[in-house]
């Protein structure tokens, strides 16, 4: 029986977490709104149980977290839409209580932490958001960690750095990916040039799935970060390295953004969180290494050469194919 179940786990980082569950030979949940999308993310492997749920619905986040030990929470929302994570996650952890879940993760971000006052930053950094999205996911993380001080479930966060990959794209490397296999001029956020860090894909699920293993994990925040410090625009020159191709680029910066959110919803959204590029946070993850072991990260020149393969073939990550990952 499953013992473990992703909420939200349609999306790439949901696929990775599952691909690393089901290569421990681990049963699983998979819970997710259609049914649809997740039967073609995992329909194919055995060990997972398609669950759908309604989380407006008490009954239905019950029943989807019933018989389960913990609760990997992805769940996302419209990016004009963040208001709604606090909401959405007051009702999960209201029904996984309810059922008797024991453990809850949440998959999170640096979003709470607003402007970086050190680099790099560790989990003590003070969460100060000056962004309404900040504030969201601050809100998220606080519901988690309350829950887990009342003593009515064991919680942890784990926050990720900006991630990429194969079936990634909501990132920002994912323009300059499709340029590069496609042609066409590549739509990218910029400044290039400052330092930043992406998070390969792959690598988390193997890392969620040896912390949901880890006791002393929970009442704790960690952080997984990149494979080093890099920047945009040497990333786009790794790219033209492995296909030979130069690419075109069109950069907007913060300006830009705003006037073309004037038309495109989705752009002004992402007005608020350009500070993520121009002041990055970059992640010191040691206390994760310190708890779990070595932490696995995939080479940026090997990211791309995956992520760009991906592209070419039309795929997204697969669970069942990515059981032999490391």
């Amino acid at each position: 029986m499953s013992k473990i179940a992703l909420f939200g786990a349609a999306g790439a980082i949901g696929r990775s977490i599952a691909a690393a569950i089901s290569g421990n030979g681990q049963p699983y949940r998979v819970v997710g709104r259609t049914e649809a999308s997740l039967r073609k993310a995992f329909g194919t492997d055995p060990l997972a149980e398609i669950v759908t749920w309604n989380p407006d619905s008490p009954a239905s986040v019950q029943a989807a977290a019933a018989g389960i030990e913990t609760l990997i929470y992805l769940v996302g929302v419209d990016y004009t839409k963040f208001a709604l994570h606090p909401e959405v996650m007051r009702k999960t952890l209201a029904g996984a209580i309810a059922a008797g879940v024991k453990n809850i993760v949440l998959i999170g971000t640096v979003y709470a932490y607003g402007r970086p006052k050190t680099r790099p930053v560790r989990e003590d950094h003070p969460r100060e958001p000056h962004t309404f999205k900040g504030r969201m996911r601050k809100a998220q993380e606080d519901l988690v960690m309350q829950a887990h001080a009342d003593g009515h479930i064991r919680a942890t966060v784990l926050r990720l750095a900006d991630f990429y990959g194969p079936g990634v794209e909501a990132s920002y490397l994912h323009g300059a990916a499709k340029a590069a296999v496609q042609g066409g001029t590549a739509d990218m956020v910029g400044p290039l040039d400052l330092p930043h860090e992406f998070c390969f894909v792959l690598d988390v699920g193997p890392v969620v799935a040896k912390l949901v293993d880890t006791p002393a994990a929970f009442g704790k925040i960690w952080h997984f970060g990149g494979a080093s410090v890099t920047t945009q625009r040497e990333l786009v020159s790794e790219m033209e390295r492995q296909t030979g191709r130069k690419l075109k680029l069109r950069v907007v910066g913060k300006t830009m953004l705003r006037l073309i959110g004037l038309f495109v919803p989705i752009m002004r959204e992402m007005v608020e969180m350009h500070y993520l590029v121009t002041e990055p946070v970059i992640m010191d993850d040691s206390a994760l290494q310190r708890l779990i072991g070595p932490l696995h990260k995939t080479s940026y020149a090997e990211g791309i050469r995956q992520t760009l393969a991906a592209v070419a073939n039309g795929r997204t990550i697969a669970s069942v194919s990515l059981r032999s990952h490391p």
